[in-house]
């Protein structure tokens, strides 16, 4: 531990004063050590504030200092203060250590996702009200008018919820205060959430379902670990069945968390668990307001909050008597994290319920790989669900080859697809137009000169967004407007977009099928969550006709007039050198066409492709899932990919070419020599320059048992240090090779 000085020596205790080592949520792996003052009861996991440097921060009482150096007694400084909250678990302090070690994360910034995302901490404060007590002001304005007529009601209203109801500034409230007119009172507490009722509404399960439930609810009996995979087709009715898991660790007191891979497959979902369970679970996620997130976290803490559903950081939350977890579509790439702490939510998900000795419940129709090989070898316990719910069939899938069947010159849309779409439209029934590409066209020329338009720090086209007129690059936010003429020649009107996105596919679906409803569903569209929610509710009730998105579309999602999906890039995801690229589209094409004929018909998907003839798209239109994770299960062996074997990616990035590449080579020649790694590189990352810095990538591999996360630590320690505008990241079980 550091021993180091934080400050001026506080004189307040004598040397017989009690030591702590207390963990600052700062980018430091060590603890700092400090002087308990006399009176104050300390232990391990007592959240409190401490000195460091010029400022006092929140930080969390690590371990007792038993031999603190007599030679430094005098030099530390005390805790300031013990926060009246409830302390962090050893639970969730294991976590913490073990996520650190395990993915070379500074202990400080994985206890900071535990903070609040590193918010300071207090208790909440109190809001104040106003009440119209009924002295009329001696001037009567329209402001004021306005403002007493929202207020006759002689209820307690929020300050600034009244200001902004009537649309007038807080100097209005205060003046009427002033007169009189109303008056000023605290706010009472707001009331912990409802515990949800698990007798509520009693589920109409199929015989499969009820199976599935009955496996799960056993499970969430049993104070055990324990991985069950529910293995469900698209359309099974997988939330249903573990709902029933959630029922039962609420019927024993116990707190459930519930992981969902993005915040906009909410809405629906706390809709269900409403008619459920009579309430609406709790929610963690970025979009929340500062006051909000903190009284969550509160109530998580307190163990008021039964059922939190959550983005991957929910995971860190301090949970009283956490009971169960659930990761819902646990195969989805948005669960790894890949700035700050480089962590795998569901995996991590999975650390946490073993050091915790409860079950967790991970559920998707495509497993990831390492769960479906984990499920093979009976790591885990599969509950399958083959069928889907209420009798309804699984999409027919067919190929369209684009060698034979293209679309016209500057169309995207192929003759065979667009007849598809024309008679589902003709029988009032929705069809969705997928292609995972933002914007208008993702690259821009010149025709006179063929000057392409590219990010100025990046090393990336720039993306052509009509709707908001720009080109915009995806890796670092540059926009610029789209200009009238060429920048190289200053040829007028000569710019031409390539390829398509999903702005250009709805001009093209407009010009098809004027008389259709068209909406594009996008994440550079949608502006909150609430947006998102309301075009998701125009879809589910059918006013829309055509349906454009992106991989926001391809989950969570049920649209009941939906019978026709058409993917119109199939290939798209197959041709970027990613060692899981297979396995990503075959999972993203078979969720979004299982969007297809979830309630009523028989749905259809149609996949545009240039090879119709590889394994992901036989296996899709043969709706031989087996198959692909056969195929794709011994290439992985053979390769010692992961699960079979381990790897890590290192990133080394500077503001120039030369540093970048120059550290990188002297890492790599001090890396230790071990005949089970190996240690690849460098070369230039993929994505050479992302926000003017250059980047060169080594990516170590590993037999599956090696202690990688050693053998990193051990070798970082060994080699060159970074400084300057130098820096190093560490991705252990990286998800991403850009």
């Amino acid at each position: 531990m550091d021993r180091s000085v934080l400050g001026k020596p506080s004189s307040t205790t004598s040397s017989g004063s009690r030591v702590v080592d207390v963990l600052v949520p700062v980018a430091l792996d060590h603890a700092y050590s400090y002087r308990v003052p006399r009176g104050t009861d300390l232990k391990p996991g007592d959240v409190v504030s401490v000195p460091l440097g010029p400022r006092e921060v929140t930080a969390v009482v690590w371990a007792e200092n038993a031999n603190p150096d007599p030679r430094l007694h005098n030099r530390l400084k005390d805790v300031s203060a013990k926060l009246d909250v409830p302390p962090l678990r050893e639970e969730l302090r294991t976590l913490v250590d073990w996520v650190a070690n395990y993915t070379l994360s500074a202990r400080g910034m994985v206890l900071r996702m535990t903070l609040r995302m590193g918010e300071h901490l207090a208790p909440e404060r109190v809001r104040l009200g106003v009440r119209l007590i009924g002295n009329p002001p001696q001037r009567m304005t329209t402001a004021r008018r306005r403002l007493i007529e929202i207020l006759s009601d002689g209820l307690l209203h929020g300050k600034s919820d009244a200001a902004k109801e009537a649309g007038v500034s807080a100097g209005v409230i205060d003046g009427l205060v002033d007169e009189g007119t109303l008056a000023v009172e605290p706010m009472p507490r707001a009331l912990p959430p409802p515990a949800p009722d698990p007798t509520f509404a009693a589920p109409d399960f199929s015989p499969e379902q009820q199976s599935a439930a009955q496996i799960l609810q056993q499970l969430a009996a049993k104070d055990a670990f324990q991985v069950a995979l529910l293995d469900g087709v698209t359309g099974s009715g997988k939330t249903e069945v573990y709902f029933e898991a959630v029922a039962e660790a609420v019927r024993r007191g116990r707190q459930v968390l519930i992981l969902m891979p993005e915040i906009a497959l909410t809405g629906q979902f706390l809709d269900r668990f409403a008619r459920r369970f009579g309430v609406r679970p709790l929610e963690w996620h970025s979009e929340l307001t500062p006051r909000t997130r903190a009284r969550n976290w509160a109530s998580i803490a307190a163990g008021e909050a039964h059922v939190v559903v959550g983005a991957r950081s929910a995971l860190f939350l301090p949970y009283a008597d956490l009971g169960l977890i659930v990761v819902d579509e646990e195969h989805d790439q948005a669960y790894k994290q890949d700035d700050g702490a480089h962590y795998h939510a569901r995996d991590m998900a999975v650390v946490r319920a073993h050091i915790a000795k409860i079950p967790i419940v991970l559920a998707s129709a495509t497993p990831s790989v390492e769960s479906e090989v984990n499920a093979r070898k009976g790591r885990y316990l599969r509950v399958p669900l083959p069928s889907r719910f209420g009798g309804q069939h699984m999409p027919h899938i067919e190929a369209i080859d684009l060698r034979r069947a293209g679309p016209p010159r500057g169309r995207f849309i192929s003759p065979p697809l667009a007849e598809a779409i024309k008679i589902a439209v003709e029988r009032r029934e929705q069809a969705l137009l997928f292609l995972n590409r933002r914007g208008y066209a993702p690259l821009t020329l010149c025709r006179a000169c063929g000057h392409r338009f590219a990010c100025t720090i990046c090393d990336a086209w720039l993306v052509d967004h009509r709707f908001r007129q720009r080109l915009v690059c995806h890796h670092c936010g540059f926009s610029m407007p789209r200009p009238h003429q060429c920048p190289h020649c200053a040829a007028e009107e000569s710019l031409a977009a390539v390829g398509p996105g999903v702005e250009r596919l709805q001009e093209e679906a407009a010009a098809l099928f004027p008389d259709a409803r068209t909406m594009v569903l996008s994440s550079d569209l949608i502006t909150s969550i609430e947006t998102m929610r309301s075009e998701l509710n125009e879809i589910a009730e059918g006013r829309v006709d055509i349906i454009i998105g992106t991989q926001l579309v391809a989950k969570g999602h049920n649209f009941p007039r939906l019978n026709l999906v058409g993917v119109v890039d199939a290939d798209l995801g197959l041709s970027n050198g990613d060692p899981r690229a297979a396995e990503r589209t075959f999972q993203l094409l078979n969720q979004v066409i299982g969007r297809a004929g979830r309630e009523q018909g028989r749905g259809v998907g149609y996949l545009q492709t240039h090879q119709p003839e590889h394994p992901v798209m036989k296996a899709l239109v043969a709706c031989d899932r087996e198959a692909f994770y056969d195929t794709e299960i011994e290439q992985r062996e053979r390769a010692l990919y992961p699960p079979f074997g381990r790897l890590a990616s290192l990133i080394v990035s500077a503001g120039d070419r030369p540093t970048a590449e120059g550290f990188a080579r002297k890492l790599a020649a001090v890396a230790p020599i071990d005949e089970r790694i190996q240690v690849l590189g460098p070369a230039e990352a993929p994505l050479a320059v992302i926000k003017g810095r250059y980047r060169f990538r080594l990516l170590v591999k590993s037999a599956r048992g090696v202690d990688l996360s050693h053998y990193l630590r051990e070798w970082l320690a060994a080699g060159p240090k970074t400084k300057g505008n130098l820096k190093l990241e560490v991705d252990v079980d990286p998800q991403s090779f850009l």
